[in-house]
C-alpha cells in the first residue's frame, strides 16, 4: 500500500484548513473594532429626553486626549440621596438608548451622569479600549471640577463593556461605590465564549481585564446579573465578583438576559439598587 498516496490528500485539507483559520484570524484582528463596538452617531437615537419624562443637562467635557465628548446630567426625583451614579453604558448604541432605564433610576432619588464613549452619539474620535477609559476618567473628573461633586457622592455605574471602564476608573479615581451589571472577566474569556474552537484571544490587542483589576478597588461593589444572559453568561459576572475584595453581593435577576435586566428585574431590581445606595 502507498501511504504517501494515502497521506496526501490528507496533507492537503490538513494544510487548507490550516490556511482558512489563519486568514480567518487575520482578519478578526482587523476587524477587532468592529467586533467590540457597535456605536450610534447622532442624529440616529432618542434625542428628545422630554418624551421620556427626562430632564436633562447637556454636558460637553474634553478627555485628556483632547476628545470632544458628551453626556446627559439629570438630578434625581424628589432627592434624598446625595448620590450621583456615573453611568457608563454597553458597547452597543448611544445614551438615548438608555432613556426609560434612566427614567427609573432617578426616580430612586439619585442623580444620572451618563456619557457616550468617543465615536457614540454626540462624542468625537473613534472608540478603542484606552480610548474608553480616557473617557471613563474625564466624565468622573467633569463631575468633580465642573458639577463640584465630591468623591464621596459618586458611584460608578457600568454595564457590560461599561462594567469594564468601572473597574478601570474605580483604580484610578476615588469614589463612594461602584454598581457592576453583566459584567465579564477579561476579553479573552469573552472571545473564548464567542469563537470557542478558534484562538481568538491570542489575535485580538483588547485586554478589559477586570478581573486583574478588580482587587485593587477597595469600596462596596454590587455585582448584578440576569441569570439567562447569553451574551455574558452569569459565570463570568461570579468569577469576577469572587476576584472582588469584601465588600460586595452578588444580585441574580431571575430570568433576565443581557439587555433586558432592569425590566426583568423590575421593581426588586430597582430596590435593590437603592438599597445598596443608601448602605453607602
Amino acid at each position: 500500500m502507498n501511504i504517501m498516496k494515502f497521506l496526501k490528500p490528507v496533507l492537503y485539507v490538513g494544510g487548507l484548513v490550516l490556511i482558512i483559520s489563519i486568514i480567518f484570524l487575520v482578519m478578526i484582528a482587523a476587524l477587532e473594532k468592529q467586533m467590540v463596538y457597535y456605536p450610534v452617531k447622532y442624529p440616529d437615537g432618542f434625542w428628545e429626553p422630554e418624551r421620556f419624562g427626562v430632564t436633562v443637562e447637556d454636558c460637553r467635557f474634553t478627555a485628556e486626549d483632547g476628545v470632544e465628548l458628551h453626556g446627559w446630567y439629570a438630578e434625581g426625583v424628589d432627592s434624598d440621596l446625595d448620590i450621583t451614579l456615573l453611568w457608563y453604558h454597553g458597547n452597543a448604541g448611544n445614551i438615548t438608548h438608555r432613556l426609560e432605564n434612566m427614567r427609573d433610576l432617578l426616580n430612586l432619588g439619585v442623580n444620572v451622569f451618563i456619557i457616550d464613549y468617543r465615536g457614540y452619539g454626540k462624542s468625537g474620535g473613534e472608540p478603542d479600549e484606552r480610548g474608553i477609559y480616557k473617557d471613563g476618567l474625564a466624565a468622573y473628573d467633569y463631575l468633580i471640577h465642573e458639577k463640584a461633586h465630591t468623591k464621596d457622592t459618586i458611584v460608578l455605574f457600568g454595564r457590560s463593556l461599561g462594567a469594564a471602564v468601572a473597574v478601570e476608573v474605580a483604580t484610578q479615581r476615588d469614589v463612594r461605590g461602584v454598581i457592576l451589571e453583566s459584567a465579564f472577566t477579561d476579553a479573552k474569556a469573552m472571545a473564548k465564549i464567542i469563537m470557542p474552537f478558534l484562538p481568538v484571544g491570542a489575535m485580538i490587542s483588547s485586554k478589559f481585564d477586570s478581573i486583574g483589576k478588580i482587587k485593587n478597588i477597595n469600596v462596596p461593589v454590587l455585582f448584578t446579573h440576569g441569570d439567562r444572559d447569553t451574551i455574558v453568561p452569569i459565570g463570568l459576572g461570579k468569577k469576577l465578583y469572587e476576584a472582588a475584595n469584601q465588600p460586595k453581593e452578588f444580585y441574580v435577576i431571575p430570568g433576565a438576559d443581557h439587555n433586558d435586566t432592569y425590566i426583568v428585574g423590575g421593581t426588586e431590581y430597582y430596590n435593590k439598587i437603592k438599597q445598596f445606595l443608601e448602605l453607602l
